[in-house]
């Protein structure tokens, strides 16, 4: 289960591609839904504005209607007294008369609540609706009037439809004969106005989902996209990532190896060949010890001398693999000993030039820019044919700096026919701390190595404890 876990948690790449993909989602989330929200709220208000002109328009219609109804009985009611029965009669049969389509119709109240005119629901003349309301709770008759008292103007509510008896929004207008106490009016049914934006706004609702759906598809696809590039991306880094692996671990077995045989050729080359004499000198003194002769201590001064060159020889090849001077006083102390020693087995002319650095470099600088002195000078004994070496070490503002110049034939192309095995350690050590590496090389101006590490490798320095206490 554990394994599982460890196979189941993201890569470091694959964490990258997660955060770069979450920005990506909630900007096209956020996209989607303002587009959405716009989208709805303008066909919203296109709907509203036009049932608003639907509705309108019917208005204008019914106003219509019953004033062209007003002017065709006008002639009667205008002529007529209020107690004119006859007149009431003949305006009443001629509302009556007047029905249009399948349900409309115009209808009479007088003030009191009486139906006088329903052409199209004739159960309900010379009865009283007064307090009559819908099944919503809205007043009918009584605002009818009372609108109609005010001097006209429209009414909405719910009302039976004649021919189907099933309740549906109705849109009335009203106007007043005041002389004889009558409310007369007519009205429309407005049910197919808000089926018709009722269809519309299911078909924008429809459409905003589609909307979704579209910028969700195009976001799967792009996530897709992102993941896949970055799966291809994470694969073709990990195997540059394993090859540059494989090739440093290769470089590091061949150092290993490089070293073991630099090591294994001192100690025959050296120390064993002086063994030898020691034990031959040994040998020989032994026999003349055995025949008694006085001259036995000739060959025991010989292998003295031979072990005191082998104890010499042990303790170069020491400190050629760890100096105790650079952990004792210090890289500028070690280098100064390792260019005598250069100088010494060379022949060759060397001068070293420091700034006192009080040992503040850490442990790994100190190491990484030995290192690359050693490689500098073995490169130089190997390849340069120099006759003068200048070493320089010293700190600065950045960091610290190392500079190693010789006026041989340069050591670019022998080194790079070689393999170039011992720039690469000295440049993978740099990178190691951060810092650079620069080589310039030239045949007729010899070789200039320059390595640089950062401030960060720099101790910060020791209080003197000499010092007077400052106030505080």
């Amino acid at each position: 289960m554990r394994r599982l876990i460890v196979r189941l948690a993201p890569t470091y790449a694959q964490k990258l591609t997660l955060l770069a993909a979450v920005p990506l989602v909630l900007a096209v989330a956020a996209i989607a839904i303002v587009v959405a929200l716009q989208a709805k709220a303008l066909a919203d208000r296109e709907i509203n504005t036009l049932e608003n002109q639907l509705i309108a328009a019917k208005k204008v219609e019914l106003r219509n209607y019953v004033t062209q109804a007003r002017n065709g009985f006008y002639f009667v009611y205008g002529s007529a007294s209020p107690q004119d029965d006859d007149a009431k009669g003949q305006v009443a049969q001629i509302l009556s008369a007047m029905i249009y389509g399948e349900e409309g119709q115009f209808f009479v109240y007088d003030f009191d609540g009486n139906a006088l005119v329903s052409p199209r629901q004739t159960d309900r003349i010379n009865q009283n609706f007064s307090g009559e309301t819908d099944s919503a709770g809205t007043p009918v008759v009584d605002e009818l009037i009372r609108i109609a008292r005010a001097g006209g103007g429209y009414h909405t509510y719910l009302w039976p439809k004649p021919s189907t008896g099933t309740e549906a929004q109705m849109i009335t207008y009203v106007t007043s004969f005041p002389s004889w106490r009558w409310a007369v009016g007519t009205g429309v049914y407005i049910d197919d106005i808000l089926s018709s934006v009722a269809s519309a706004r299911a078909d924008v609702l429809a459409r905003v989902q589609k909307t979704f759906l579209y910028i969700g598809a195009i976001t799967l696809a792009a996530l897709l996209l992102v993941f896949g590039t970055g799966m291809l991306v994470n694969l073709r880094e990990r195997r540059l990532a394993d090859a540059k692996l494989k090739k440093l671990t290769q470089r590091v077995f061949d150092a290993q190896e490089e070293e073991r045989g630099r090591v294994a050729r001192e100690l025959h080359d050296g120390i064993s060949q002086i063994l030898v004499g020691v034990r031959y000198a040994l040998e020989n003194a032994r026999r003349r010890l055995d025949r008694g002769d006085r001259r036995a201590a000739d060959p025991l001064g010989k292998g003295i001398d031979s072990l005191g060159q082998a104890i010499s020889e042990v303790r170069r090849i020491s400190r050629d693999l760890r100096p105790g001077v650079l952990d004792d006083l210090g890289l500028g102390p070690a280098l100064k000993t390792l260019v005598e020693e250069f100088s010494g087995r060379t022949g060759i002319t060397c001068s070293f030039n420091t700034v006192v650095f009080r040992n503040r470099l850490d442990n790994d600088a100190k190491i990484a820019l030995y290192r690359i002195a050693q490689e500098a000078l073995t490169n130089i004994e190997r390849h340069a044919v120099a006759s003068e070496v200048i070493v320089d070490l010293r700190g600065h503002r950045q960091g610290a700096t190392l500079v190693i110049t010789d006026n041989g034939r340069g050591i670019l192309n022998d080194a790079q026919s070689a393999g170039g095995l011992g720039l690469r350690n000295m440049q993978e050590r740099m990178d190691q701390l951060g810092g650079s590496l620069s080589l310039e090389t030239s045949s007729t101006s010899g070789t200039r190595v320059k390595a640089s590490v950062p401030l960060t490798h720099l101790l910060p320095p020791e209080p003197n404890p000499n010092a007077p206490a400052r106030n505080s």
